[in-house]
């Protein structure tokens, strides 16, 4: 399939899905005018490229008709401002805090990368663990599964550049960079644009087109407008473009010599349920904003409103005319506050008329705006798939919490881990052995295999509270030593938990003697006690005594 001949931008019905992906977006990015602007509250000018009015195309149909423009009206960010100050709003950054929270849980411990080949391709595992158990690939995915969590999914490519680095990149694209296409639930291909805007006409919009396909990259550059692909030019005609040039075929297109696509979706979390039913967006993932949305809003108008109780409540005081000092003419008057004595007279004032200072203090209402604001939190972390543990809620608790406590007090992230971690395994993979086999094709490396991945433990154990339950069982010889070590260390192999065994005993003066067979633990009968009379027991009292 080749690249296409002009028409609409954003090409349906994606332009829904990047109208909703510019509010997570701004959700995710926390300014509060960028919020405004997203609600269209703010002149539509604002912002560099106009970022949320890229897509105005997209308002009409289904949500201009009862849908997205006549709900956002409700909106704490949505309501105008009538009259003409300024208007003051508190955003208070918890989309932002979430979207790190999930790449975390995921990524903090990063995953292990496994070469699954045999001992005569040993290229393939070295230059799995060289390029993938690193830190800068598990810093492109923390970076990858942040933007997952706020715009519902993340784009991963394959891309190479000798002069730049000598393996094939994977390269992490924002969710609202890229349309997808699917057959049966699985990605077929994927478009990845860039738009250059002219700075003197806004209108004038340069479009790069990345189509990947399985066995091609094809490029494109387009001339158009904010609301038209426009006519396909030369890539020679941008500086962003020229390097192109000298890579692609008649067609535009770059050969890539492997089966496997060279791009891969990783879906937040599925199914996406406002886009179930819709062709070409059902199968895009779910942003951990959705649904929760007005919420996050609610909270802002929460905090806006405290903030407000703190300036209306700074003390003010009412003071008499007669005890301002007089400026100068024309300066008015103002009343020194420092000032310890004052003269009164008589013929400005007397006992009917006289004033004295008062003071203005308004209440601020902190215990029913933090309740709220405690609520809403928790009804959005709930909503969005997060124990409040996760995000600190109950460290100051009175009392220490047992381990199994914590684990029940962080179930459901862990929940919300485990099912996230499948969605990466389903699209890491595949896209994984086709860099392999890519980058053993372009650098000619001849490692060739399958990757698998290995996730880290969920969470890690207190080391305080294993070592007491060791303790308790090796009390009770209930467990061996061995048994004892690998409950301490269960990241540890075979070998490793042997030698501290030996070590082990070799401190503590300690050795395993080697039992013979249970068979001749039995009392021979010429080994039995004698009896008081010197004569040997029978042998109901010899097994009466070894029973004792």
């Amino acid at each position: 399939m080749s690249l296409p001949q002009g028409g609409a931008w954003p090409p349906p019905p994606h332009g829904v899905a990047l109208l909703q992906q510019s509010l997570w977006s701004a959700w995710y990015i926390g300014d509060p005018e960028q919020l405004k602007a997203a609600y269209g509250t703010v002149d539509p000018s604002f912002g560099q490229h106009s970022d949320f009015y890229r897509y105005e195309n997209a308002k009409s149909g289904t949500l201009q008709q009862g849908g997205l423009i006549n709900r956002v009206a409700r909106y704490f960010w949505a309501r105008p401002n009538l009259s003409g100050n300024r208007k003051a709003g508190l955003h208070v950054p918890l989309a932002a805090d979430i979207a790190c929270a999930s790449a975390d849980l995921l990524f903090a411990e990063p995953p292990q990368f496994i070469c699954d080949t045999d001992e005569s391709n040993k290229q393939a595992k070295d230059r799995v663990d060289e390029l993938l158990n690193d830190g800068t690939f598990h810093s492109e995915l923390i970076e990858a599964a942040e933007l997952a969590a706020a715009l519902g999914g993340a784009w991963l490519r394959l891309v190479w550049d000798k002069d730049v680095a000598g393996s094939v990149l994977i390269d992490a694209v924002s969710a609202d960079a890229a349309f997808g296409e699917w057959q049966w639930g699985r990605l077929t291909a994927v478009t990845f644009f860039t738009e250059y805007a002219d700075p003197d006409d806004k209108d004038h919009i340069f479009r790069h087109l990345e189509r990947h396909e399985k066995g091609a990259i094809l490029h494109g550059l387009y001339e158009g407008d904010a609301k038209t692909l426009g006519k396909q030019v030369a890539l020679a005609d941008h500086p962003a473009t020229m390097p192109y040039v000298g890579l692609v075929d008649a067609e535009g297109a770059i050969p890539t010599g492997v089966e496997g696509l060279t791009a891969a979706y990783v879906a937040n979390m599925r199914p996406q349920r406002r886009w179930r039913k819709v062709e070409g967006l059902a199968d895009l993932g779910r942003s951990d904003y959705d649904g929760v949305e007005q919420l996050m809003d609610a909270l802002d108008e929460t905090y806006t409103s405290w903030m407000r109780d703190l300036r209306l409540a700074k003390a003010r005081i009412i003071v008499p005319e007669d005890m301002l000092v007089n400026l100068g003419k024309g300066m008015g008057s103002a009343f020194d506050e420092d000032q310890e004595a004052y003269v009164g007279l008589n013929i400005m004032q007397n006992r009917e008329t006289a004033q004295d200072i008062t003071i203005m203090q308004f209440a601020i209402r902190v215990t029913e705006h933090m309740t709220t604001a405690a609520q809403i939190v928790d009804q959005v972390l709930r909503s969005a798939g997060y124990s409040p543990g996760t995000f600190g809620a109950g460290v100051d608790q009175p009392r220490t919490l047992t381990a199994t406590e914590v684990v029940s007090r962080e179930r459901q992230s862990e929940r919300t881990r485990t099912k996230k971690s499948r969605y990466w395994t389903q699209a890491l993979e595949p896209l994984l052995d086709t860099w392999l086999e890519l980058d053993a094709l372009v650098f000619g490396t001849g490692a060739v295999g399958d990757v698998d991945i290995k996730w880290a433990e969920e969470a890690e154990s207190d080391p305080l509270a294993l070592a007491q339950t060791a303790n308790q069982l090796a009390l009770a010889k209930a467990a061996s030593t061995k048994t004892l070590v690998a409950m301490q260390h269960p990241e540890w192999d075979e070998a490793a938990i042997d030698e501290e065994v030996a070590l082990i005993q070799d401190q503590s003066g300690v050795s395993v003697p080697m039992l013979p067979p249970l068979a001749t633990l039995a009392t021979p009968p010429e080994a039995t006690p004698p009896s008081g009379n010197g004569k040997p027991l029978p042998p109901e009292m010899v097994a009466q005594q070894q029973g004792k």
